[in-house]
């Protein structure tokens, strides 16, 4: 997952985009970024963030920066944003996306202009340098965004920074969101609304899938109306959203409490405490323990000073090292007790699975576990959500392979997806017993979707049900 942020401003907007950029931290893993335009033309920084925070980083270059234009991103993968000169003219671009033909449409611009693109590390090319170059087939940025909307698959939100403002594109489904925040001088437009609540701006509106805005400090002016269609991910309220935010008018936090009081109500569990996976099960354990009436304890608590996200290194390994030595245990919240522990999901199993034999190293009694989603059967095609290089990472996968003797097809994975189905619970059961849990019940799918409230034809549930 990646975020960005982009300010147009009557005054100086270096620092709103500083602390803008900075607010998405929670969501990148590799790289930020940022570019202004100002009196002197653009200038840019990238840096590496994989050992060190955002804002660390940067705060030489905003002593030097100056501009009343700027976008910045931070990104799990490529380096961003890119400066770019064209036939269009001169432009700073950032992106949020996943681009599933990549190869295609590289091997298109090959064969259509001759184009060439910088390797990096891996034989690969920087995503949005691709978008940079569909975009130049066109005669207009607008037209360019059209093109790219059309051709990519997957999901692809931009922004494109010119001398004169920012073109704002959110992704053709409406994947990811995109939000316009407006105060008395300027416009901000972002990922995560979190980013501006405290710079003073308000939420003007969310950008509707497909649209496109060109955003000055005077205004928005809208390029192409919105589609009737909407995708957005539903892990963003499970998990990936800051709790803080809103996305089309619900909030995370909110979803999260109302997520853990469903559970609570199907479930017939007496644990001695509830507790959640910090930071993404908290909200759902708290929600959990209000309706169950059981209390709300924290058994082990997350080391934030020194330790990183769980996915920020690149090898499995290293995230399930570090998933690990952050959490530390509160024996006397955890000896000789029943505890119900809510995660936000179960990907592969092994982070979960550790937690749960170091509380009962810690000497708890029983561990029942709810995670806040259903079972994840489907890598996501989209935003990346579990970074499997296989479906066969996935612990459901894994389970439902050896269950049915290698035959998982569409049909089989369709009756395991269905949580009154005999094959469902045999699922279950074998999870249980291979993750060590006293008992597994997984949030159910229309359940989760009327805690997140708003149409189901507007949310993406493809790695819970496969559906497009």
């Amino acid at each position: 997952m990646s975020g960005f942020f982009g300010v147009a401003s009557k005054k100086q907007c270096v620092m709103d985009l500083f602390f803008g950029v900075d607010y998405h931290s929670h969501l990148g893993t590799r790289r930020g970024g940022m570019a202004v335009y100002g009196k002197d033309g653009f200038n840019r920084s990238i840096h590496n963030i994989e050992n060190s925070p955002f804002r660390t980083k940067f705060e030489r270059d905003v002593e030097e920066f100056e501009g009343n234009l700027g976008i910045g991103c931070i990104s799990d993968t490529e380096p961003q944003p890119l400066l770019v000169n064209s036939h269009l003219g001169s432009f700073a671009i950032t992106t949020v996306g996943k681009i599933n033909n990549l190869h295609e449409l590289k091997e298109e611009c090959f064969n259509s202009g001759k184009s060439h693109f910088l390797e990096m590390s891996g034989g690969d090319i920087n995503p949005t340098e691709l978008v940079a170059a569909l975009i130049n087939q066109k005669d207009s940025i607008v037209d360019g965004i059209k093109h790219v909307q059309e051709k990519v698959k997957g999901s692809m939100s931009i922004l494109v920074m010119t001398p004169d403002g920012i073109y704002c594109a959110r992704d053709k489904f409406g994947r990811t969101p995109v939000i316009i925040g407006k105060k008395e001088d300027a416009y901000c437009v972002t990922f995560e609304s979190t980013a501006f609540l405290n710079l003073g701006y308000h939420h003007e509106r969310d950008l509707g899938p497909a649209e496109i805005v060109f955003m000055t400090s005077d205004g928005i002016e809208q390029k192409q109306k919105p589609s009737d269609k909407m995708k957005i991910c539903s892990f963003l309220w499970v998990y990936y959203g800051y709790p803080t935010s809103t996305y089309e008018g619900v909030n995370v936090e909110k979803m999260r409490y109302d997520c853990g009081d469903m559970l609570a109500k199907r479930d017939n569990v007496q644990p001695d405490s509830v507790a959640g996976v910090p930071d993404s099960g908290i909200a759902h354990a708290v929600g959990y323990a209000n309706r169950s009436g059981y209390p709300f304890s924290r058994p082990f608590i997350k080391y934030t000073p020194t330790w990183p996200r769980s996915f920020m290194p690149q090898n499995q390994n290293q995230r399930n090292l570090i998933a690990k030595m952050k959490l530390i245990p509160v024996q006397e919240l955890i000896s000789d007790k029943s505890l119900l522990l809510i995660d936000d999901s179960i990907v592969r199993g092994t982070q979960l699975r550790e937690t749960t034999e170091f509380l009962y190293e810690s000497g708890a009694k029983e561990v029942h576990v709810r995670p806040a989603c259903p079972p994840i059967l489907y890598g996501c095609k989209y935003l990346n959500f579990s970074r499997s290089n296989s479906e066969m990472d996935l612990i459901t996968r894994r389970v439902i392979h050896d269950l049915e003797g290698g035959n998982v097809s569409d049909e089989v994975l369709k009756r395991y997806s269905d949580p009154d189905s005999q094959e469902y619970q045999n699922m279950l059961d074998e999870i249980c017993k291979r993750l060590k849990f006293t008992s597994l019940r997984y949030h159910r799918l229309d359940d989760m979707i009327e805690s997140i409230g708003i149409e189901p034809c507007k949310l993406c549930t493809y790695c819970w049900d496969g559906k497009e």
